[in-house]
């Protein structure tokens, strides 16, 4: 899956933003133009990708937000557009005049909510977000980062029947810039997360909603019986560190938000979509000859062998290597020295 940024600025604030490094990066006024976006979209289609996602910092900030989407629709692409839904009054109503006509089945906006109790927000921002999932309720899919162990998922059932909204709740876990200390769920913390959503079960079954499992779940924290729950609904949980594809506004192309420092390339070096995914997945396996997961116990994992299960994110053994001896081979040490505070 192709992800392109379509800028690297945002116009919200959460504690556990695992793109604060690529935001913080950039230049200020970096926005993806019509030359670059013609450019993927043609670099894509020869790649055989008709699916894309459009992603920020918040994607709708974008002056030109709403023309990139329906040009990617005209070019044939299912477009999924993340964003925050803190839409401007007169955001909204281009949505409402170009967006509400189009199938759902092409054109999904995965909305990431905060609880508004864990993490609060003004009531302006929160308006904005109500007032986009009115008119939008239909093509959204809401989502939520666990950033915390004690989280809570009540605001988003009633959210779902609220405004309509897609019955697929998708649930990521937060994860670690390497050596920046944002805020992310620990391994020491998998247990209690995956407790704590089980405990939902009756909700999501009395309400028809379907919980997806972003990357970065470990699959041996779950029960046979749990992971026997997730499996009977729609599509079967995956536990691998997926094959994203970042591309921003100058057209870097990296393995994902938390790893967007380390081995960044340009589009312009790779030939199609498949060359980059083998180049990164090249990548993630020099890191697993070093470690092999997030737990001891992921070395000579019987699930981690057969590629059923990752052993936890990449970002999450880089993260642990910023604090430990410069011990490990020359390649990524000369990319997570770039992390390490100085004694």
């Amino acid at each position: 899956m192709a992800n392109i940024l379509l800028t690297t600025r945002c116009n919200r604030s959460c504690p556990y933003c695992f793109a604060e490094r690529e935001m913080a990066g950039s230049d200020v006024d970096s926005l993806m133009s019509w030359e670059n976006l013609i450019y993927i979209a043609d670099f894509l289609l020869m790649s055989g990708q008709r699916r894309v996602s459009l992603l920020g910092g918040e994607p709708t900030i974008h002056p030109e937000c709403v023309d990139y989407i329906l040009y990617l629709l005209e070019r044939g692409f299912d477009v999924t557009v993340f964003t925050n839904g803190m839409l401007g009054k007169s955001r909204r109503e281009e949505f409402r005049r170009h967006l509400t006509g189009i199938s759902r089945e092409r054109l999904t906006f995965v909305c990431n909510l905060n609880d508004p109790l864990q993490t609060p927000a003004p009531h302006t921002e929160r308006e904005r977000i109500e007032e986009f999932l009115s008119l939008m309720g239909p093509w959204v899919s809401p989502g939520f980062n666990i950033y915390r162990p004690d989280f809570t998922l009540d605001f988003l059932f009633d959210a779902i029947n609220r405004f309509g909204l897609k019955r697929h709740l998708r649930l990521g876990i937060t994860h670690p810039i390497p050596g920046k200390g944002n805020g992310f769920i620990r391994p020491a913390e998998m247990r209690q997360v995956v407790e704590r959503l089980y405990s939902y079960r009756e909700i999501f079954e009395a309400t028809r909603v379907s919980p997806g499992l972003d990357c970065g779940f470990p699959m041996c924290k779950f029960t046979d019986e749990e992971l026997g729950w997730l499996n009977r609904f729609r599509g079967s949980p995956h536990f691998r560190c997926g094959a994203a594809v970042d591309i921003t506004p100058d057209m870097s192309v990296y393995h994902c938000f938390p790893l967007s420092d380390y081995q960044r390339r340009s589009l312009f070096e790779f030939d199609s979509l498949l060359e980059i995914e083998e180049h990164f997945r090249q990548l993630r396996q020099q890191i697993r000859v070093e470690i092999a997961g997030i737990f001891e116990e992921c070395d000579g994992c019987r699930q981690r062998e057969d590629d059923v299960c990752s052993g936890g994110g990449v970002c999450q053994l880089l993260n642990r290597f910023v604090d430990e001896a410069p011990v490990r081979i020359p390649e990524i040490e000369h990319e997570i020295a770039k992390n390490r505070h100085p004694l």
